[in-house]
Order: C-alpha cells, then sequence, then structure tokens
C-alpha cells in the first residue's frame, strides 16, 4: 500500500492563524478588545516588516504590500454555511468572509455586495466596523496592493490609478496617500518599458505617427504629457532609423 502524504507543512501555522482571527472577531462581537497578536492591525505588520503576497488574481505581481493573507497577518476564515433565515448579522458576516477569501475587497465594494444581498445598512455598517477593527477590512492596505498589482500587470500611472481607486469606492484621501507614495523615476522608467514594448510593432512608420500612437497610448494609462513626450522623445531617438548623422 502506498504511504499516504503527510500535510503541507504550513496547514498548522495556517490554522493556527485562523483560530486567532475567529477569536478576535468573538472578542469584538462580545464588546472586548482583541488582544495583542489577535488582531493584525496594520502598524504590526509594518513593525514586523511583514508582506502580503497577492492572491492568485495578483499572481505575476510580485508585490510585497500589507495585508491579510500574509505570515501574522489576519486570514479571513471559511465563511461557514449560514441560513437565510439566521441572524442578520452572521448572514452578514458569512458574506464578507467568503467575499475577502476570493480576494482583497474595499469596503464600498463589501457594502455594495451586502446590499446586493439585501442587508440591511445599518447591519452592514456594524459588521464591517468590526472587520476593520480586527483588520479584515483596510481600504488603505487594499489601495496599495491594487495599485502596485496594476502597475506592475498593466503599467498604470497615477491619473489611471486614481480613477480605477474612486471606480473601488477607495475615498480620495486614502487614494491620494497611496498615489503620493509613487516613485516619479519608477513610472517614467514603467513608462519607458511600455514605449520600447510597443515600438518592436511599429518599425517603419513615419516618425510622427509613431509619436502620435505612443502618446495615445500613455495617456490612456494615465502618464502626463511631460513624462509621456520626454520618454517618447528619447526613445525614438535611439532607433536607427530616427539617428541623425
Amino acid at each position: 500500500m502506498a504511504p499516504q502524504e503527510s500535510a503541507p507543512a504550513t496547514a498548522a501555522p495556517q490554522q493556527a492563524e485562523i483560530d486567532r482571527l475567529r477569536a478576535a472577531v468573538a472578542r469584538v462581537e462580545a464588546g472586548e478588545t482583541a488582544q495583542a497578536g489577535e488582531t493584525g492591525q496594520p502598524g504590526e505588520a509594518a513593525q514586523a516588516g511583514e508582506a502580503w503576497q497577492p492572491g492568485e488574481s495578483d499572481a505575476g505581481a510580485g508585490l510585497g504590500v500589507r495585508g491579510p493573507g500574509a505570515p501574522g497577518r489576519p486570514v479571513p476564515p471559511p465563511a461557514p454555511e449560514v441560513d437565510e433565515e439566521a441572524d442578520p448579522y452572521a448572514v452578514a458576516r458569512a458574506v464578507v468572509l467568503r467575499l475577502l477569501t476570493g480576494s482583497p475587497k474595499s469596503r464600498a465594494e463589501l457594502e455594495r455586495a451586502l446590499r446586493r444581498k439585501g442587508c440591511a445598512d445599518d447591519v452592514a455598517a456594524e459588521v464591517l466596523d468590526r472587520m476593520e477593527h480586527v483588520g479584515l477590512v483596510d481600504d488603505t492596505a487594499f489601495a496599495e496592493t491594487f495599485v502596485r498589482s496594476k502597475q506592475a500587470t498593466r503599467g498604470l500611472a497615477g491619473r489611471a490609478l486614481a480613477h480605477e481607486l474612486r471606480a473601488k469606492g477607495v475615498d480620495e484621501e486614502t487614494a491620494r496617500g497611496v498615489l503620493d507614495e509613487i516613485d516619479p523615476h519608477s513610472e517614467r522608467e514603467t513608462a519607458r518599458a511600455l514605449v520600447e514594448k510597443r515600438l518592436g510593432r511599429m518599425h517603419g512608420l513615419d516618425r510622427d505617427v509613431q509619436t502620435r500612437r505612443l502618446a495615445g497610448m500613455l495617456a490612456r494609462k494615465g502618464y502626463g504629457g511631460e513624462v509621456a513626450h520626454g520618454v517618447i522623445r528619447e526613445c525614438l531617438d535611439a532607433l536607427p532609423e530616427h539617428r541623425r548623422d
């Protein structure tokens, strides 16, 4: 008989983290303050230097940002099956946990989902307030992950990122705080990489045509005119077909 496979080494730590989170949620619901090490507040992750590795939806982004899911951070416990006739607070908690298990969500996205499920606004607000208290709902952490993911996977810049964060329901102050952390040099280098990649499919075109198409591409991705035209000019000048003797 073939030997049975052993459980992954990470199973025990993950279960322990889930158990700690459940205890924290139970304490908050009982009106108590969550104990140190259970809440996973953002400051704890920053002090420990821990990172939230994005889920499958962010695979390939190579990000290191704080939030639920990393060692020492709150992991959404499996959402229990809840009878629709049950306590509305229990139903709302189950909906939120199920959504967070799938991928990170902003508070506004969770509010919209609860409203679609017929959850009363006051119930949704109380449940989400509790989730924020234990670190499961954190719009700053969500925005950081979202921004860095879109930078890595789509090469988006500040203007486009601000638009998408608004669509996700992240408030302007939170979004601005995250967007202000974008490194201008890194953003310029991302623009350069986008231009160089696109130029590979534009050989033989007139320089004016290349410039117009590249500028449109960068504008759609949120790059300002100064950065866009500067990078385009530098990249075109470096091409053998545009070099001046």
